[in-house]
């Protein structure tokens, strides 16, 4: 592909800002843990610049403000502040490396939101600059609702900013309002002026095309969130800024390889669920389904893929459907280590594809015990669910489970966030040597329920990706409790994992006990 310059800078600085402005999507509320678990997956993957939080909100916010201050890391952290003299004080007593001054840009914000009048925030504006320099702050400037302001007035304020002693200033298109063209027009104004960063919404859906124009009119800075989280239609998504960037116009930012458990771990925290389609992190990012695109995958990676998933810390995988080809199915048995025939593998195509048109998504145990059938084999179980028992009430959901592993029984119990987490956690108790210690090593990838029905009696089908080191494989259960429906897909999965030993043999019940 011919590609256009986009930026002289070899490299774009990205500010996360996850923990504030992430944080403010409704329903989404971190504990200072999760907070200091989020900043070292973003230190890790060499974000810049890391937003905490907001210190003027109350003292637990400024407690999990101090937890990722004092961890070390290599990215600037900072605070938010509004423009008063309290908040810098606030982030002062957080122990962070800067803040973002936030004050008013446009009328409707000077006049309306705080009272005040353009003169009046210019001034205060410079007054909090200076005291937050005097006090060893590192300080960017945010005119807020910037792309609704008069430009005129705009460059006044964050030119005065500058002249303070303030690091740098940034373009806020605080309502996702601005096109990609205004935006060019602010930002180019802006450049000229100083360091300048971008902060854009997606309301219009041109967050990150506002941020291709911002760079392109001389940004050098960009604000965003993981996987977009954020107020309304959410901010612009740091991972796709990321990856667009290194792919079209070979700028560096961040450590691609990480995006993907960045991801994850952010959506772990904060309960919002990566979307299917996605870029970067969407379950079918990386997915072919369609004959014929499975094939020409198969045969080069690039025939239906901008680019390797590996890039960002994913795999490929080949979902089977009604839209299944013989060569997707032949690739997704081989990772089982499972050989068919020409006649099999025609028999197998043929159920795969009914179960698809009867809009069911075929998982790998459907796969694998259609194949077994059409192969007249009969598969022992090694690991079954014989009793499941769960209780939700009270402060701590418990859960205990009877488990038949190989000729032994086993029972154990289990306590978590809920009782499908519990259930999880019997799980992994009964399958440890001494029902006390973590368990089989196994990560669940995905979660995943759907209603099938209607009504107070509606039943629900649980489908889970678990994987165990380099095997993984998918399957469903269908109940109308959802924690049995969950708990029998866990260990149905478990079941075919811990089958199908490295050289094709079966693991007995002492095998399982010391893994």
């Amino acid at each position: 592909m011919t590609r256009t310059q986009l930026t002289t800078l070899d490299e774009v600085q990205l500010l996360d800002t996850t923990l504030r402005d992430g944080e403010q999507m409704p329903g989404v509320s971190l504990t200072p843990g999760e907070k200091v678990d989020i900043a070292r997956e973003l230190d890790a993957a060499g974000m810049h610049l890391i937003e905490a939080g907001s210190a003027c909100t109350s003292e637990g916010e400024r407690e999990a403000i101090r937890r990722v201050a004092d961890e070390g890391l290599d990215a600037t952290v900072t605070s938010f502040a509004r423009g008063v003299k309290r908040d810098v004080d606030h982030a002062l007593d957080c122990g962070v490396d800067g803040i973002n001054l936030v004050v008013p840009a446009s009328d409707k914000h000077v006049e309306t939101k705080v009272g005040s009048t353009r003169d009046d925030v210019v001034e205060t504006t410079v007054e909090l600059v200076e005291y937050a320099k005097d006090h060893g702050l590192w300080v960017e400037v945010l005119g807020e609702d910037g792309s609704r302001a008069d430009l005129d007035y705009l460059e006044r304020l964050l030119g005065a900013g500058l002249d303070a002693g303030a690091d740098r200033i940034c373009y806020c298109d605080t309502v996702g309002a601005a096109d990609p063209e205004r935006t060019a027009e602010v930002v180019s104004r802006l450049a000229d002026r100083g360091p300048t960063s971008l902060h854009t919404h997606d309301d219009l859906g041109f967050g990150v095309a506002n941020v291709h124009a911002g760079l392109k009119a001389g940004a050098d800075t960009v604000h965003g969130t993981v996987m977009g989280v954020g107020e309304r239609a959410g901010n612009v998504a740091l991972e796709e800024v990321a990856i667009a960037l290194d792919q079209s116009y070979d700028i560096d930012t961040v450590e691609l390889e990480r995006l993907y458990r960045l991801c994850r771990t952010v959506s772990d925290a904060t309960g919002v669920a990566l979307p299917p389609n996605k870029a970067v992190c969407g379950a079918n990012a990386f997915a072919h389904e369609s004959g014929i695109h499975t094939d020409g995958t198969l045969k080069d990676g690039t025939m239906y893929e901008p680019y390797p998933p590996e890039t960002v810390g994913r795999e490929r995988r080949l979902v089977l459907g009604k839209h299944a080809g013989r060569a997707g199915v032949k690739a997704a048995l081989a990772e089982h280590d499972v050989a068919v025939d020409d006649d099999e593998l025609s028999e197998v195509v043929s159920r795969v594809k009914e179960l698809g048109d009867r809009g069911k998504r075929v998982t790998d145990a459907d796969l694998l015990a259609i194949t077994e059938d059409v192969q007249g084999r009969e598969r022992d179980r090694h690991v079954e669910l014989v009793d499941l028992s769960a209780t939700s009430g009270g402060n701590l959901p418990t859960a205990s489970v009877r488990l038949r592993v190989g000729d032994d029984e086993r029972v154990a119990s289990g306590t978590g966030s809920g009782p499908v987490d519990a259930g999880l956690e019997a799980v992994r108790a009964a399958l440890s040597g001494d029902h006390a210690g973590e368990g089989v090593a196994f990560e669940l990838d995905s979660y995943h329920v759907d209603a099938i029905t209607g009504g107070t009696d509606a039943v629900v089908t649980v489908e889970v990706d678990l994987s165990r080191g380099d095997r993984s494989v998918s399957v469903s259960s269908t109940d109308a409790d959802i924690t049995r429906a969950s708990v029998v897909a866990m260990v149905d999965g478990l079941d075919r994992l811990l089958s199908a030993a490295e050289d094709g043999s079966t693991p007995d019940a002492a095998s399982l006990a010391d893994d």
